[in-house]
Order: structure tokens, then sequence, then C-alpha cells
């Protein structure tokens, strides 16, 4: 997910690039499987550390000031994920910004997602740009910068007694990754398989037991994430967990989401969490960038009740169809002046998820939202 200032830039008719799906990956879904838990209690608060930096104030159910990692916890959440950008021109969120927000959160005995963008900005399936530093680098190099990168995070994590329980190797990958050289052209994974090798081997040298997410907002359509995910395998990249954004106005039903969840699951064998959702909670906007989302879906009005509520059936959903976890996209994020979208421009570009968020624009927390197992 990014948000885009005056609208986002890529929706979910666009997500598959113009992609040729064969026929045979247009078959029937696999039955979902029985109801399970949900251990992966997820939420990224990636802007909350510059929200507190700029004196931000959150406030519980009951009204009172508390950090919002501990609001979050009360809430059910045991998960934090953290994106980290190579060389953001703010600062945020950078190694040593997430270095230093990591400790917040195993502090609490929360655990942590580290969300590799590899870029110094945005990555989402519109948008992969490559870090200024590795700009001129073919591949092989890139692979290089890949392994390099991640396992220089992650150990830097590991050595300051935080390592990370999870990652992301890339954001919303639908078509790839460092832009042009990891990009998926005429169904040829073979440039994006390397990448992702170099981050999945980084990952383990690092520490066996972090698992490895491979992300996409492929959660519209069972014949969307078969294309990606059997392409990958084909190629003989490993992952341990597939992650799927999915977000009612862009990706459909939730009975389509419950379908994808399901079938992924069933056909490569591995765990799947709903590494991205979010709903609004109203249509108004805080600030003077317009908001990304401003409609809703059917039976879940724009109030605090139908944010809950559609929060609550997403879990359901995912829940009931084999996933292991979900991660709510940015509840912290309200209007604070200065804690823009754009890393270069943080103190102005405002902030167009400020209705979509679950605290409302003074800090104070939805008290219906929760987080179940």
């Amino acid at each position: 997910m990014t948000v885009n200032g005056p609208g986002r830039t890529v929706k979910a008719a666009l997500l598959m690039a113009a992609v040729a799906l064969p026929a045979s990956l247009l078959t029937t879904p696999t039955t979902a499987s029985a109801a399970g838990t949900l251990t992966m209690l997820g939420a990224d608060v990636s802007t909350a550390q510059r929200a507190l930096d700029l004196g931000a104030k959150y406030y519980d159910a009951s009204g009172t000031a508390k950090d919002p990692l501990d609001i979050l916890k009360g809430a059910g959440v045991n998960y934090v994920r953290l994106r980290v950008w190579n060389n953001p021109a703010s600062g945020y969120n950078n190694k040593a910004k997430v270095l230093a927000y990591a400790k917040q959160v195993k502090a609490r005995g929360l655990k942590l997602l580290v969300d590799f963008h590899y870029s110094d900005t945005w990555a989402d399936p519109g948008k992969q740009y490559k870090p200024a530093a590795w700009s001129s680098h073919n591949i092989g190099q890139l692979q290089t910068d890949v392994y390099d990168y991640t396992y220089d995070v992650c150990n830097s994590l590991k050595s300051q007694g935080t390592t990370p329980d999870s990652v992301q190797i890339g954001n919303e990958i639908n078509v790839g990754m460092l832009w042009n050289e990891g990009r998926v052209v005429n169904n040829d994974f073979t440039n994006l398989s390397l990448l992702l090798k170099s981050g999945y081997n980084a990952t383990k040298a690092c520490n066996s037991g972090t698992k490895v997410i491979i992300h996409t907002a492929n959660s519209d359509s069972d014949a969307h994430a078969r294309w990606f995910y059997d392409g990958i395998k084909a190629k003989g990249v490993n992952w341990d967990i597939t992650g799927l954004s999915y977000y009612c106005p862009w990706h459909g039903t939730l009975a389509n989401m419950g379908s994808v969840v399901s079938d992924v699951k069933s056909r490569y064998g591995k765990d799947v969490v709903i590494a991205e959702t979010a709903y609004p909670f109203t249509s108004a906007d805080a600030d003077s960038t317009t908001n990304s989302i401003n409609s809703g879906c059917s039976g879940y009005p724009l109030t605090w009740q139908g944010q809950a509520d559609n929060f609550t059936a997403v879990q359901n959903t995912a829940r009931n169809a084999g996933a292991i976890g979900v991660f709510y996209w940015e509840p912290t994020w309200y209007a604070v002046k200065g804690n823009g979208w754009d890393p270069a421009d943080i103190n102005n570009s405002g902030n167009g998820w400020d209705n979509m968020a679950i605290f409302n624009w003074t800090g104070q927390l939805n008290p219906n939202v929760k987080w179940t197992p």
C-alpha cells in the first residue's frame, strides 16, 4: 500500500499490468479449510514513530493518553509491521529509525515483521523504484545488493536483541520489484526469482527461524495469485508465508478474498496472512491531502462501527479460509502536521489515510476495533 497525496496511483484494476493469464489457471478454487486461529494479530505502524517525534498524542477508549503500541496491544495486537526504506530523504523509515523503534516493539513483548521495500520511497504494484544507490546496477549486482542489505538490516536488529520474527522480501510485488531489472515481462520470472532467492537466503543466514513472506496485492482473484506464485515457484523460489493485501473497495468481496486465501494455502502448502487491510470511518478529510479511499463496501457504513465491523469480518473471513494472520495497515496514522506521505516532503505533503486510521483526528481510539485470535 502507498498513499500518494491526491489519490493512489494504482487501483485494483491495474494490479496485473496487462498480464496474459493461461486458461489453465482459471479453474475452480479449492474448498475453504476448517476455521483455525489467527496467531499473527498485526498492525503496520510505520508512521507512528514520526508522529510521536512530533508530539502526537494517542488516547485509549477511556480517554487516557498512552503510547500507541500499548493501546494497540490492549486491543489485541501481538505483531507489529515496520517498513524499511533504504535512504528516504526524510530519514523515516530508514534502518536507523527501524532499529530504534524495534526496541519499543520488542520491549512490549510484541513480535516484529520487517517490510523491505528495496526503495528510497513507496513500492507498490504500480511502482518499484530502485534505491538511488543501486540505480545503475544490473541484475547480478542487484542480487548482491539485496542479499547484503537484507542481511545487514536483519543482523543489526539481531545484534541489538530485536531479531525480526518475519520479513517481507518486497512490498506488493505483483509484477516484480527493483524495476526494470526485476520486473516480470512476458511472463518471465527469471530476474525476480534471483532477487527473491537473494533475500530469502540472506534472511535465513541471519536467523534461520525468521519467516520469509512474499507479498502481493493479489487477493482480487485466484487467477492473478496463481499467475504470480506459480511463476516464482516454477523458478525454485522458497518462501514461508504467502502475504496478500485486501482492501474491499479495490479487491472485491469478502467471499472472493476468502476464496483466494483458501486457494493459495492449498495450492502452495504454506501459511497465509492478510498483510494489509483497512477501512474508512468517514469520507471526510482532515487535511489538504485528498483521501486515498472515500468509498466503502456494502453493509459497512463509513462510521466507527462500520470500520470495526468490516475489520471483524475481514478477520473472520481470513480465519475461516485458513489464514494465520491479519495486519491492519497504518491504524495510528491520523492527520498530524509534518507527518506527510511523501518522504521527500514529509513536512508539507499531508496524509491521505486520516479517515482510515482507527484513531480519530484528535487521537481518540475507535473502541470497537479489536484483533481476535
